[in-house]
């Protein structure tokens, strides 16, 4: 399945890559606006730019987009948001592959006067607006969630995205605090980067796997599906996934399915910012002044209530 991802994602990219240049060649007076997505290795990613680009195609005829993709590379990331201000865009919408990294060409964007749009992750400098669902919130009530479903005692693996994303800062940062604070005997007994994909989150859990015995692990905690549903993969292989339970992030129509089928206990949906990041990026490259932050809801979606989503994620 993720070597379709794979396929699909390069397929998007070379797509993408013949409509920019299409664009400048038509564009004209258009409304240029640069999008820098950090990576596209996931299938909410390529969701979040092909979602914004079909609206825009749809919607925005005076508008330009051109899009790039960071590769999860940082110093790639940088030159693309460099190659976009020197094209004269109006608008920067862009979701960093780390904060720190990203900081600056963010903050010499904003120095020279182009707004700036975050979608998902955030930077460590002052922007025009940033769009995402709150991941302290989700950090949180995952933990809460746990607490619960452990009954106040287990030991958990958590699989963590990508290192100095500030999702998953905040993914970890304040599950780890709730389990402090409300069942100090739920134990994060191994953890690891995995960077949102599943074929690491996959390795990982199969290493996990070999380290402790069957019973030593009540619960996975993923960043989001695809990792989620990676350790699934690994607990199915080893015939390790009886009392084993399995939480994700992000609302993926397979990790629905997982739950519904009882190989995962829950979710917390995470929208793709899409088509809102073209939507308000537009907005304010027309001089449309807006909040400095619009938080999109997140919902808890376990067995009590998976029907009401089965078929309405990504």
């Amino acid at each position: 399945m993720h070597r379709e991802l794979r396929m699909s994602t390069l397929c998007v990219v070379s797509a993408l890559a013949m409509g920019v240049a299409t664009g400048a060649q038509a564009g004209g007076d258009k409304l240029k606006i640069g999008f820098s997505q950090g990576t596209m290795e996931s299938s909410w990613r390529v969701n979040m730019v092909e979602g914004n680009r079909k609206y825009a195609e749809a919607n925005l005829p005076d508008v330009e987009l051109v899009i790039t993709n960071g590769e999860n590379n940082a110093s790639k990331q940088v030159a693309d948001v460099e190659s976009l201000l020197a094209q004269g865009i109006k608008t920067l919408i862009i979701s960093p592959v780390t904060a720190d990294a990203l900081t600056p060409v963010v903050k010499q964007a904003m120095d020279a006067g182009i707004p700036v749009v975050t979608l998902d992750r955030k930077v460590n400098t002052d922007v025009t607006l940033h769009i995402g669902a709150d991941n302290k919130l989700i950090g949180k009530s995952a933990g809460s969630y746990v607490c619960k479903a452990l009954g106040g005692k287990g030991n958990v693996v958590e699989i963590q995205g990508t290192a100095g994303a500030s999702a998953t800062v905040d993914r970890h940062d304040l599950f780890v605090e709730t389990l402090g604070k409300e069942c100090p005997d739920v134990k994060i007994v191994a953890s690891q980067v995995a960077n949102y994909v599943r074929e690491p989150a996959i390795k990982f859990m199969e290493d996990t796997l070999q380290r402790f015995k069957d019973g030593e692990i009540q619960l996975v905690y993923a960043h989001n599906d695809d990792m989620a549903l990676g350790a699934v993969t690994a607990l199915e292989a080893a015939n390790r996934q009886k009392g084993v339970m399995v939480v994700g992030i992000d609302g993926e129509n397979a990790a629905y399915d997982a739950i519904k089928a009882g190989k995962m206990v829950a979710t917390f949906t995470y929208h793709f910012v899409a088509p809102e990041g073209v939507q308000y990026g537009y907005k304010i490259a027309k001089g449309e002044k807006l909040d400095k932050e619009i938080v999109l809801p997140t919902h808890q979606v376990d067995s009590s209530n998976v029907d009401q989503f089965l078929g309405k994620g990504f």
